[in-house]
């Protein structure tokens, strides 16, 4: 594992000028971080300048322990899991795009934008425990020979299982704190979650209407998965609650690597169809 630190090099007092120079000593981090994660515009960064002012206290907290509340996730992944990382962990201060997220390769680098993140620290921990939760179930799935060029990447169902796998990941390595914050990344993330829970049928049957009546990948991404949709039921990200009542169900089923490892299976959409079919019904 190799953390990218790019905290050193953030301008001072930003200008657009120098935070397009900032972007530009690290050209592959944040053309993919514009690319996928956060508008590319002068307009946009004159926002993210006008923000900083407020958060640059919040964002040095961040940055202070971010690196040692790494290292202690890996290290429970390691013990728990006997799983290393050879991958790039970014540290950057984006532009108020996404928090956190991994890139495109079978073994994904991380990257953590800090002025996305809380500086609590419990919820911190738990989007470090999510983000590499991502890159524990590849490479689990990795070494159980999985055929990546199959694999439907834009297909809601590969969303949910990469989701439930995730959160499942962050509840085992951070066990026992709120509910909620498995979720929101935030210490005050109970609303969200006691919506869930009381609206449980409804999300699954319209997340299930959405993926049958065939909206476009983007759209479904945009609504369920992004913290910039939600327009629905006024929450972003719900998709989460359901791939976490998903991955749920199908551990206790099938156990944990068999869950893991659904995406190998050529039935596995079926699988997912027929999940849908049975919390529709009851």
């Amino acid at each position: 594992m190799r953390i990218v630190d790019t905290y050193p090099s953030f301008p001072i007092n930003p200008t657009i000028e120098s935070l397009r120079n900032y972007y530009h000593q690290y050209p592959e981090i944040f053309d993919y971080y514009f690319s996928r994660h956060c508008t590319d515009n002068n307009e946009r960064l004159a926002k993210a300048i006008d923000k900083y002012s407020m958060d640059k206290h919040s964002i040095k907290i961040v940055y202070n322990q971010i690196g040692s509340l790494i290292k202690n996730v890996v290290q429970i992944y390691e013990k728990k899991y006997q799983l290393s990382f050879p991958v790039d962990i970014n540290l950057i201060v984006g532009a108020y795009g996404s928090n956190a997220y991994t890139n495109r390769k079978f073994i994904p680098d991380i990257t953590f934008a800090m002025e996305r993140l809380t500086h609590e620290k419990d919820p911190l921990q738990v989007i470090i425990a999510h983000e590499f939760g991502h890159v524990a179930h590849n490479i689990i799935s990795d070494q159980h020979n999985i055929d990546w060029t199959t694999m439907q990447w834009e297909h809601p169902y590969v969303w949910l299982l990469q989701e439930g796998a995730a959160t499942h990941f962050s509840r085992q390595i951070l066990p026992g704190l709120h509910p909620s914050i498995y979720f929101s990344y935030k210490s005050d993330g109970s609303r969200w979650l006691e919506f869930a829970r009381k609206h449980h049928t409804e999300l699954i049957t319209r997340f299930w209407h959405d993926v049958m009546k065939e909206k476009t990948s983007n759209e479904i991404f945009k609504e369920w998965f992004s913290i910039n949709g939600g327009k629905t039921f006024g929450y972003t990200r719900l998709a989460y609650y359901i791939a976490d009542c998903m991955f749920q169900d199908f551990v206790t089923q099938e156990g944990e690597i068999s869950t893991l490892l659904l995406w190998k299976d050529k039935t596995y959409y079926q699988k997912v169809n027929n999940w849908f079919n049975q919390m529709i019904k009851r």
